[in-house]
């Protein structure tokens, strides 16, 4: 028996205003999904009046995207054995006004994503045959994949041979991973950028405490998807105990598992600031390209409403922990 009848769903990260709390997290090669890959995804981010993030394998550079740009941006960076990679793209996401970096901790080596092996991933031969049997059944993806420039890594084309297409650099890439990577390194990174800094990737509330202490502007907690580590904790779970340790001294984010509305309240409830999302919108970038992504943020957005209304809150302020029951 409340006012429900105006639910307002607008928050502030990081001293930037979203009309959504929700923000498109770093998707890698996303031209995979559509031919308008990443610019897509920004439109219709901008359109929905949230953030967007592009990846450092990104299929459209840290140039083209800035050029769009309508709304909070952040790029998200590894810590590469090559750190010219990295010094690069810093600068050059300084140059182009980003709001943000958003560092990946969570590589230390790669998960066995075996459905990837299965398709052909690291395996270029096996993986140019498979993509040829899918293609047949997609006429509207061929057509676009043989009108449209090869898949590039489009953030390293002056740093790469063969300019940087996928094909032939991959490998290359891969090799870049550092597993040597430690807190003082973060730190080196945090210093050279000098704005919002965010580490991705937090797992732990150890490490969310030292992150706080080592100055970050926020944090996403995250498994990659559940890509990475075996029978690693769903974020959700991890989500309490971290808002409890730092939730006050940085902003705490989070992704994976967010497919409906419903989730993105009960993250809001337990003290997240806002949620990552990348499937969901990827699904709808295979569908429709940036109408697609619209479409699947006006469906969370509708299911949030939907959700605060029944519950009585018209406001993410009026969000707290007693709106979630945990089952034990």
């Amino acid at each position: 028996m409340r006012d429900v009848s105006d639910i307002n769903l607008s928050t502030k990260i990081m001293g930037l205003d979203l009309q959504l709390p929700i923000i498109s997290a770093p998707t890698g090669m996303s031209c995979m999904f559509h031919h308008e890959g990443e610019i897509a995804v920004a439109k219709a981010s901008y359109h929905q009046g949230t953030a967007y993030s592009l990846s450092t394998v990104s299929t459209k550079s840290i140039e083209e995207i800035a050029r769009i740009k309508k709304g909070p941006l952040f790029f998200q960076v590894y810590i590469w054995n090559d750190k010219k990679f990295v010094f690069d793209f810093i600068n050059r996401c300084k140059k182009n006004e980003y709001d943000g970096i958003m560092l990946a901790v969570d590589f230390a080596a790669f998960g066995k994503r075996e459905r990837d092996l299965k398709n052909g991933h690291g395996n270029n031969r096996l993986l140019k045959i498979n993509v040829a049997k899918s293609a047949i059944t997609k006429p509207f993806w061929l057509y676009n994949y043989l009108t449209h420039q090869k898949w590039k890594m489009a953030n390293m084309t002056a740093l790469l041979p063969h300019g940087a297409e996928v094909d032939k650099v991959a490998e290359k890439i891969n090799n870049q991973f550092n597993a040597s990577i430690t807190w003082e390194d973060a730190a080196e990174l945090q210093s050279l950028w000098g704005g919002n800094f965010i580490l991705k990737g937090i797992q732990s509330v150890e490490d969310a405490i030292l992150a706080a202490e080592m100055g970050v502007t926020g944090i996403v907690i995250s498994n990659h998807g559940g890509r990475q580590l075996d029978y690693a904790p769903a974020t959700i779970d991890l989500l309490p105990d971290i808002v409890n340790a730092v939730g006050s001294k940085i902003e705490v984010m989070m992704d994976g598992g967010i497919m409906r509305g419903s989730d993105v309240v009960k993250a809001l409830a337990l003290g997240a600031k806002a949620c990552l999302i990348g499937k969901p919108y990827l699904y709808g970038l295979a569908a429709g390209g940036e109408q697609g992504v619209n479409r699947c943020y006006e469906i969370l957005k509708e299911e949030m409403i939907r959700t605060m209304k029944l519950i009585g809150c018209k406001s993410i302020a009026e969000l707290n922990p007693s709106y979630v029951k945990k089952i034990k």
